[in-house]
């Protein structure tokens, strides 16, 4: 134990953040006027901390048995600086994949996931509120220019994913777990389009029904309390969006995940699976015990695959990739606008959680949160998960579709029309790439 506590001042001396760390029996150890305080409560938590599992750490924080005291900032730079090897390298070899995959078989059945999803979105709209943007687009935002704020980032990215699958005035859309329905009434108001949206949280339905009948969208946007492999319809979508939905999915059901989609899409119509993918190519979750954190405390049931993995299974699904970008550092950047407006309201998200769910358990899910976004952020600057939009097609046989011979699809094979200015359905008026319109 001397040897740990020894090495554990060595890493806390070397930390480019000041940090002082009180022991159980009250001796403290690091800098005397510290940016950090943790204060321990038990000898298991400061053996995490001295091991560099600062996922344990964290959960020991979120139990109350760790207090803390500085700016989110100043402690994910403590936490990554204790860290002892790469979070992303802790594959656990073959025999651990396949425990893995049988674990994700039994998960993600329709009852569990439906759990899962309102486990997390379920949690309070007024507390998603405090720190998401008015349209509580609850995903990587899209900084076109670096001096956007979340909001109109957010925008922005709303804007990017309609130009990428090409919207059209008439097409019908759907939005595989459409959140607060930003992307629904985005693509209705500003392409035109017949918009339906699923999702399995109830909070997020009954939040949508009542935006769509404020703005008298009922004749072409519905919202639809629904797991994706459930959806029953009568003509095939021309354009589909999943965004932050398929780390839901699970690694088990992603080629048929894919399958579903190929199916629910139009021969020759485009997808857009904008989510969250793992910077390792062979961990099952982020090792130091930060997946297991988030697996607790956050995503019950949420499961990365690297990008490769991804395009393997949309590949076997039926779909064919056409363009790939990877927008991990604008996740960066979200996340710290999210991170730093709940911890400028943090009494209002007190109240709230603690008026919903009591001093105990309000407490526990706000300290969560609080880590949770900050030590996202810091999850995504140094390259440990990544965001990748990927649009695909669903190939039609018809070597005569589209602009280019042999394309299969409305897809031009050229990004052009990603950029071009174009004419806003909402406003009449020719809009630039610099630009997003407010309803």
């Amino acid at each position: 134990m001397k040897d740990l506590m020894k090495s554990l001042e060595l890493s806390l001396a070397a930390s480019p953040v000041s940090v002082q760390v009180q022991l159980p029996d009250g001796k403290r150890l690091g800098a005397k006027e510290p940016e950090v305080r943790l204060g321990f409560k038990d000898r298991l938590s400061m053996v995490a901390l001295a091991m560099g599992e600062i996922g344990n750490v964290g959960a020991a924080i979120v139990e109350g048995r760790v207090a803390i005291e500085g700016s989110m900032r100043h402690l994910m730079t403590v936490a990554t600086s204790l860290l002892k090897f790469d979070p992303t390298n802790e594959s656990g070899g073959w025999w651990h994949r396949v425990v893995q995959r049988t674990r994700s078989m039994a998960a993600h059945t329709l009852l569990h996931d439906a759990r899962n999803i309102q486990f997390h979105y379920d949690l309070s709209d007024d507390f998603y509120a405090l720190w998401l943007d008015p349209r509580r687009v609850y995903s990587c935002a899209y900084y076109r220019t670096q001096d956007l704020s979340l909001a109109k980032a957010q925008e922005a990215k709303l804007d990017h994913i309609c130009r990428k699958l090409n919207l059209q005035r008439g097409e019908r859309f759907l939005d595989i777990g459409a959140g607060w329905g930003g992307l629904l009434l985005w693509a209705a108001e500003h392409y035109g389009v017949d918009a339906t949206g699923i999702t399995l949280s109830k909070n997020q339905y009954a939040h949508v029904q009542r935006l769509i009948e404020e703005r008298g969208l009922g004749d072409r946007v519905r919202m639809k309390l629904v797991d994706y492999r459930e959806l029953k319809t009568d003509e095939p979508f021309d354009k589909i969006a999943s965004v932050g939905m398929f780390e839901h999915v699970g690694r088990a059901q992603m080629v048929r995940y894919f399958q579903t989609v190929h199916d629910l899409l139009r021969p020759g119509g485009l997808l857009l699976n904008h989510g969250i993918t793992s910077g390792g190519v062979d961990n099952a979750q982020l090792g130091a015990g930060m997946g297991d954190f988030i697996e607790r405390y956050i995503f019950p049931g949420g499961e990365l695959l690297h990008v490769s993995t991804v395009q393997r299974d949309m590949a076997l699904g039926g779909l064919e990739m056409v363009d790939t970008e990877n927008l991990r550092p604008h996740y960066a950047k979200t996340l710290w606008a999210w991170s730093d407006a709940l911890e400028a309201r943090l009494d209002e998200a007190t109240d709230i959680l603690n008026r919903q769910y009591g001093e105990e358990k309000g407490g526990k899910a706000l300290r969560a949160y609080r880590l949770y976004l900050a030590g996202s952020a810091i999850g995504f600057e140094r390259g440990w998960i990544a965001l990748h939009q990927m649009l695909a097609m669903r190939p039609n046989g018809d070597l005569q579709t589209g602009v280019m011979t042999g394309a299969q699809s409305v897809y031009p094979f050229t990004r052009d029309y990603m950029y071009a200015p174009r004419e806003s359905v909402a406003s009449g008026q020719s809009e630039t790439t610099s630009s997003t319109t407010t309803p």
